[in-house]
């Protein structure tokens, strides 16, 4: 393909619906010779459909025509699977024509025909879906606002798209033909239809890499110290259900399995291919899946973005050629995929061991920490799922993890070591949804924990990464023996309904301990119970009994010593009798056992520990720490979803009408002057406190006695604002003398005539309300009180922006200052309402006005009356490009 003068962004890497990657860009004049091969293998009928009559062969001028393009008025892209074209789609801007002129929305110059046809073995793959989602981004970017399409009555396929599409269609019948308009404005009918076809090719494409039929080991070596070796030996020892190929060009069979020079000359189909290869050779490795139709490739091999910038660029190009043969990749450097579900038996990685089969999945990257993640989990009798580490994570990510594990019925827990975010904004939209139906565990580490070479995604602060786990209801843990604490009770145990926790043991000190640390945690206990050391075990399970069965109780924490006379197995199987089929969770401290000790197991029929089963931790403290971040859980999970509510009394018409003016006589954007604010958060509800500008004392005491006494008198420029220490400003000013005067104090002191004169706002305490756009989540918002002790502090609460009603409120509440809202000791409430009101304006500000990349309301002052705003700025500049909003697209 030459190179040519088209939008770089709207090329992509797409799934089709059967989870298969297909490369999507405009087409190009040397695409004439594919595109005439392409048009040669479509099947009459096909032909017909598309062309309403015979076309056996594609004239040249046509050929000119279809690859010739402007990507502006006449816009067209291809699909590709290697160098073969597979699907064609294409619009055409309309001129205005005289029932334009008269209102005629389909004939207005901003109306295409919209059209496209895929190759008969690739339809049912969901391609025109796509197509017609990136036709109608290209189309937004070029002012069109509207498709048309003409299509047989008899085409019931191409019919089916459009209706399924999520577009408001209107139809039109001229014999045979039925005629469709639609506007193509995102609405969000359409977005919701596109993230769940999204959703269901993500997730078809990880099953690819865990239930797979087939499996060919590339690099299966005779040499047990070769990794390619490990592979194929950890696959036969898992007695993986499907057939195994090993790939050697040198032997005919490999630890008795006979072998195949190429993937090509395995006999049989393959779904998922382990590269077990030098770096170099992975091209020509490529190509063989290409021509076998492998489905997915898992790259265990190193010498890739690790090592460099070099390798990075090895790296991307992996990735590219990997997508263009249509395959997804796990990789490279990944330690590998495994699947414990009896009826695949799963063991791609290189761990000679697995953990036994449970309901957890887990994703991480690091090959070196994975082996580590799963020695743990078998120490502590943790079972999985499945299990995939990424290694340097090129292409299969989190984000894709969790959409497959979302709709797998045998993962009822997710968890997820996180070394970077890829696409940050893509996964807090995704966990926010599948955190509703099952909990995500999760640690980000730190930074400096990744090797700069590895780091593959955005570097994000920390606070603000826990402030969005939160708002999606992820559980954020600090550690990976924390991950587990959290697993070993999810995984095992029901949530608590509440926080109110009985602890029972035969140990005071013990018992103590695990109160106070309950409490420390926001749960709720009281004294600890104390059946004494000398208890029976029939005591000690009478006595967890009454805790269980107790009204006032949500959870009970067990603590246990072991007599030193007396054998434990007797305590333990009265502790699992009592518990079984309890709906209360409860952990203990049996004998300082770490995980699913033997005793307190309660055996599935594969005799792996079944929920049920009573999770035991060294201390109380951790065991109360684990109680404490599943009861937050479940406290979010008990809030119904609730949705974004525009307040009302927007005028939207005017604000995007006086932004559009401002952008386009400062296409590079700009800081807005104090009055083109006051005039934006005007039309949102949102008045400053009126003010005016002066530039002498006869001014300034005229603005006075307009405004009204008191007022406040401000110098003017950046440095003064916010700093009260430098003597700026002039509060409470009361008469024509004293305004004089203060004029003539802060113009000298800031050396310019200019100064501000605005109206006393009611006295309250002083808030700020700020909308960044963060490169990795959008835009966001943070809410904090102001002052110098909460900036040295930080204390900022965030959320992704829009705001949910319930979102809102939670953002007022969420600074840790935020009890002087309520009336700390004797100050007098303000009203949050107010506040709550704010913010919700706020986001619909930022919903509606792409071009605002920054907000600034500081001080906003709360009061018992309501919320001012005494002093806001704002920034206009170019609209981001938001992938993740727009058409569908692999990262």
């Amino acid at each position: 393909m030459q190179a040519e003068n088209f939008p770089k962004h709207w090329a992509a890497d797409v799934l089709a619906s059967d989870g298969r990657a297909v490369r999507l860009r405009p087409i190009v004049p040397s695409d004439a010779d594919a595109l005439v091969d392409f048009h040669s293998k479509l099947s009459e009928r096909t032909r017909y459909l598309r062309y309403f009559g015979p076309y056996p062969t594609m004239p040249q001028r046509d050929v000119l025509n279809f690859t010739t393009v402007d990507h502006s008025s006449r816009v067209a892209f291809v699909a590709t699977l290697g160098d073969e074209i597979i699907a064609v789609g294409r619009y055409e801007r309309l001129p205005a024509d005289a029932a334009g002129q008269n209102g005629n929305a389909s004939h207005d110059g901003n109306s295409a025909e919209v059209a496209f046809v895929v190759a008969d073995a690739h339809q049912g793959r969901g391609l025109g879906p796509i197509l017609l989602e990136h036709l109608a981004g290209a189309a937004a970017e070029n002012g069109v606002t509207r498709f048309i399409a003409e299509v047989l009555a008899e085409n019931r396929n191409m019919v089916t798209v459009f209706r399924q599409a999520g577009y408001q269609v209107s139809r039109s019948y001229d014999g045979g033909v039925l005629s469709l308009d639609f506007d193509i404005d995102p609405t969000d009918a359409l977005v919701t239809v596109r993230n769940s076809r999204e959703r269901a090719a993500e997730a078809r494409s990880v099953r690819n890499v865990l239930r797979p039929r087939s499996v060919a080991v590339i690099g299966a070596s005779t040499d047990p110290a070769k990794v390619g070796n490990a592979v194929l030996t950890n696959l036969l020892r898992a007695s993986f259900t499907g057939p195994v190929y090993p790939v050697n060009a040198e032997h005919t069979s490999v630890r008795g399995v006979r072998a195949y020079a190429t993937v090509s000359d395995i006999p049989d189909e393959v779904d998922l291919a382990i590269a077990a290869v030098p770096a170099e050779a992975i091209d020509a490795v490529l190509d063989d899946c290409l021509a076998k139709g492998v489905r997915a490739l898992v790259v265990v091999s190193s010498g890739f973005g690790e090592t460099g910038e070099d390798g990075r660029s090895n790296e991307r190009r992996l990735v590219h050629a990997a997508r263009a043969h249509g395959m997804r990749l796990v990789g490279p450097n990944a330690l590998g995929v495994a699947n414990l579900d009896p009826e695949i038996s799963l063991n791609a990685t290189l761990a000679t061991e697995l953990p036994g089969r449970g309901r957890v999945g887990f994703f991480c990257q690091s090959g070196a920490l994975g082996i580590a993640i799963l020695a743990q989990a078998s120490k502590r009798r943790l079972g999985l799922s499945t299990f995939v580490s990424a290694g340097n994570r090129a292409d299969l990510s989190g984000n894709d993890l969790l959409q497959y594990w979302d709709q797998d019925e045998s993962t009822e827990v997710v968890l997820l070591y996180l070394e970077s975010f890829g696409n940050a904004r893509k996964f807090w939209r995704i966990a926010r949804r599948v955190a509703r139906n099952k909990p995500i565990v999760a640690v980000k580490s730190g930074r400096g924990a990744v090797p700069p070479a590895l780091a593959t995604g955005t570097d994000i602060d920390d606070s603000i990464v826990r402030a969005l786990f939160e708002q999606a209801g992820v559980i954020q843990v600090e550690s990976i023996s924390e991950l587990f604490d959290c697993a070993i009770l999810l995984g095992y145990q029901p949530l608590p309904a509440g926080p109110r926790v009985a602890v029972v043991g035969n140990s005071t000190a013990l018992g103590v301990l695990a109160a106070d640390g309950a409490n420390a945690r926001g749960l709720r206990s009281g004294a600890p119970v104390d059946v004494g050391a000398a208890a029976s075990p029939s005591e000690f399970a009478g006595a967890i009994s009454v805790a269980l069965a107790s009204a006032d109780v949500d959870a009970v924490v067990a603590v246990f010593v072991p007599p030193v006379t007396l054998k434990v197995e007797a305590y333990a199987q009265a502790l699992v009798d009592v518990v079984r089929g309890a709906t209360k969770p409860i952990v203990t401290t049996f004998l300082a056992a770490e995980g699913i000790p033997e005793v307190l197991a309660n055996l599935g029929d594969d005799g792996s520990p079944a929920r049920g089963s009573v999770p035991s931790y060294p201390d109380p403290d951790r065991a109360v720490n684990a109680l404490a971040k599943a009861w937050r859980y479940a406290a979010w999970l008990s809030g119904p979803p609730d949705n974004v509510v525009r307040p009302a009394d927007i005028d939207t018409a005017r604000a995007r009408s006086l932004v559009a003016g401002w952008h386009a006589a400062s296409p590079n954007g700009r800081w807005l002057s104090d009055f083109e604010t006051a005039q934006l958060l005007e039309c949102y509800g949102l008045p400053v406190a009126a003010f005016r500008g002066v530039t002498s004392e006869k001014e300034a005491v005229d603005a006075a006695e307009e405004l009204g006494y008191p007022v406040a008198v401000k110098a003017m420029g950046e440095q003064w604002r916010h700093r009260p220490d430098l003597g700026g400003v002039r509060l409470d000013v009361v008469g024509g003398d004293a305004v004089a005067r203060a004029y003539r104090d802060l113009s000298a002191v800031s050396g310019a005539p200019l100064v501000q004169v605005q109206k006393m706002a009611t006295k309250g305490i002083g808030c700020v309300i700020r909308v960044q756009d963060d490169v990795s989540f959008g835009s966001l918002i943070s809410f904090g009180l102001s002052g110098i002790i909460s900036d040295l502090l930080g204390d900022r609460a965030f959320r992704v922006l829009p705001l949910t009603e319930q979102e809102a409120v939670s953002l007022i509440d969420a600074p840790k200052a935020a009890p002087l809202l309520s009336g700390y000791r004797t100050a007098e409430p303000v009203n949050k309402n107010a506040l709550v009101d704010f913010v919700q304006r706020v986001s619909a500000i930022s919903e509606d006005l792409p071009e605002l990349r920054e907000l600034v309301c500081d001080p906003v002052l709360a009061s018992s009356s309501g919320a001012a705003i005494t002093d806001a700025k704002m920034r206009i500049g170019a609209v981001p490009t938001k992938i993740d909003l727009g058409p569908r697209r692999l990262r």
